[in-house]
This record gives structure tokens, sequence and C-alpha cells, in this order.
């Protein structure tokens, strides 16, 4: 196994690098019927792309989508659908200091160490560009899930150590660091701003909410829902942590306190008092609000002198040159999206 495909009923195979002449993804398994438009896609990568904001990379890329092949008259066939965007805006030469040395915090070296070649521009396939072809993927999912009725809200969290305070679905599109707290929005967005012109970066989590997902989704032992969502985040670059429901806050409760009570039963669905399962039983969902947090560290790409390691192994001073994201976690949140898309569309499709 290659490591590029996802899922086995909503087969998704994506392909690209960052510097190489486009990025796209195959869709194998999506139903027929279903309505579809570049528009639908493009709502979506638009929210991802680069060049939005003083928080983002300056890299200006529109990211158009082109669907190839798999709809028609605006709807799904039932046959493959290919999908790719073309790379306009790259500069590889911002990364030819670097094409013999190794960084810290980047896959330079495990990915020479695992195919004995790797293409240094801007990070090759290791590259948070590649995550455009997770969302045109998700986009698709999002469409399946949004005729049943289930909604998927990601938003920031937290950048750094500056949390939101409360919740509002209807906010996270209205600022540019995607959080869903007016309060803190923009004490968040200058943290970000104050670190790019330092000429360093910031990293933060993003939390995600499905409402309306049915109970019975999942499996047990090695294919739970809970597992699955977190090699499904834990996939995207720059994680490094998973947690669901109650999470690592559970480890300083007693079991009499995180044994949640039920409080009733609504159309056939448990109720939960405070939901420290996060919306998943013993790997299958529960009706609950499904609810969990992804880590992301501070962008590694930074314009500072840093060393590294060539491929005999002398040290070496070097600075990095390229447009890269003071942080990652705005435009990481429609990434989080499409891939729990990914996750329950699978779901769905496996229990019709």
């Amino acid at each position: 196994m290659a490591g590029n495909t996802f899922n086995e009923v909503f087969k998704v195979t994506t392909f690209g690098e960052s510097h190489g002449v486009a990025l796209g993804c195959i869709i194998d398994g999506c139903p027929a019927g279903i309505e579809l438009s570049e528009e639908d896609v493009q709502i979506h990568l638009n929210r991802r792309r680069p060049g939005q904001s003083e928080v983002a990379t300056e890299r200006d890329e529109k990211d158009k989508v082109q669907i190839l092949s798999g709809v028609f008259e605006g709807k799904t066939t039932g046959t493959p659908i290919a999908m790719v965007v073309y790379n306009k805006d790259q500069k590889s030469k911002d990364y030819s200091n670097i094409k013999d040395l190794y960084r810290p915090a980047h896959g330079d070296y495990t990915y020479e160490a695992k195919y004995g070649h790797r293409d240094y521009r801007g990070g090759g396939r290791a590259s948070g560009r590649e995550t455009l072809t997770r969302v045109m993927a998700g986009a698709v999912a999002m469409k399946i899930l949004s005729e049943k009725g289930i909604e998927i809200h990601a938003y920031t969290k937290s950048i750094k150590d500056i949390e939101a305070k409360d919740c509002d679905f209807n906010y996270i599109e209205e600022n540019s660091v995607r959080t869903c707290c007016k309060e803190t929005a923009n004490d968040m967005e200058q943290l970000i701003i104050d670190s790019k012109a330092d000429n360093n970066s910031v990293g933060g989590v993003i939390e995600c909410q499905v409402l309306n997902l049915p109970p019975g989704l999942g499996s047990p032992v090695f294919d739970k829902l809970d597992a699955r969502l977190a090699q499904a985040m834990m996939s995207i670059g720059s994680t490094k942590g998973f947690e669901i429901g109650s999470g690592f806050d559970s480890t300083k409760m007693f079991g009499s306190e995180h044994n949640d009570n039920i409080t009733g039963m609504t159309d056939g669905r448990l109720e939960f008092e405070k939901n420290y399962s996060g919306g998943v039983l013993a790997g299958i969902s529960s009706g609950s609000p499904l609810v969990f947090r992804t880590a992301f560290k501070p962008t590694s790409s930074i314009k500072r002198e840093q060393v590294g390691i060539t491929r005999d192994g002398q040290l070496q001073e070097f600075l990095l040159e390229g447009r890269h994201d003071p942080c990652i976690v705005p435009r990481a949140v429609p990434v989080v999206q499409a891939m729990t898309a990914l996750v329950l569309v699978e779901e769905v499709l496996r229990a019709a």
C-alpha cells in the first residue's frame, strides 16, 4: 500500500505535489444521482486557498477546480469522479538552497530515507498544499451527508494559548482565523500577525462538531468510528494530537464523574447530561453530537536562521525562502471538515 488512498467504499486516491504541474483526486464509489457542480467544490477550496488574509501565506493560487469525469448534466453518474487543480504561482527557485539539506521539523530526511529520492520544492507531497485534494473529495462527501441532514462544523478552538470562550457557528466564516468566538478572534489574529512579523509561527487546536448523526455508525474493535476519525485527522500534515469528547481531561476525573448521566430519550436517541463520550460509545455513534479536537503544531517553515544537516552529515546554517503560513490552523479548518466528511460518508454508505 502506497498510502495515497483513503476509504474502501467511497474510495479516494489523491495525487500531486506543491510545485508540480497539478494536484487532484479520483473518487471511486460515489453513488449516482448526486447533484454536483464545480461551484459546489470551489466554495470549499476558496476557504482553504492561500493568499486570503494577513494570517495566511502570500502564495497567490486561485485553486480553480476542473471536474474531468463522473458528472453529467449536473449529477454524478456512479463512475469515477476525477478532479484537478493546476498550480499557477509556484516559485521553485526559492528552495534551491535546501535541495541537498535536511531541515529540522520537516520530512526531508524521512522521505529520502523511504524513497531514496525526494521533491524538495516546497516539501513536495509533504506540503500543506496536498490538502486541497482532500477538500475536493470532502466537498462531494458533504453533498451526500447534507442530503441526510448531517451537519459538520469545524472551527478554530485556540491559537497558541488564546482559547475560544463561546461558540457561534455563524461567526466561523466572518473572521480571518475561523474561530467560533467573537470575543477572542481579534486577539488570535493579532498573535498570528505578530508572529509573522517576527519571522516566527504559532499552532493551535481545531474543534469539530457533527450534528444529526444517527446512532449505530462505526464498527467494533479495530474499525471504531473514533479510531477512524483519529487516523483521518492525524493524516493531515502538522497534526500532533487528537482527542474526542472529554479527551485528556477525563484522566483528571473519577469514574463517578465521568459516567455521563442519561437524562432521557428523544426520537429513539439517548440524551446525556455532559456528552463526555463525544458522541461515540464502544466505537459506535450514539446519536449525540460528535465532538473532537485536533492539535496542529506551529508551521515548520519560518524565515529565521536555522541549522540543518547535509546528506554527508555536515551541519549547515540556512535561511529558508519561500512563502509560508505563520499559522496553518485557519486554512486547516476546511481540511478537518473534509476529512470528517470522508470518514462519515464511508460509514453512511456501509450502513445503507
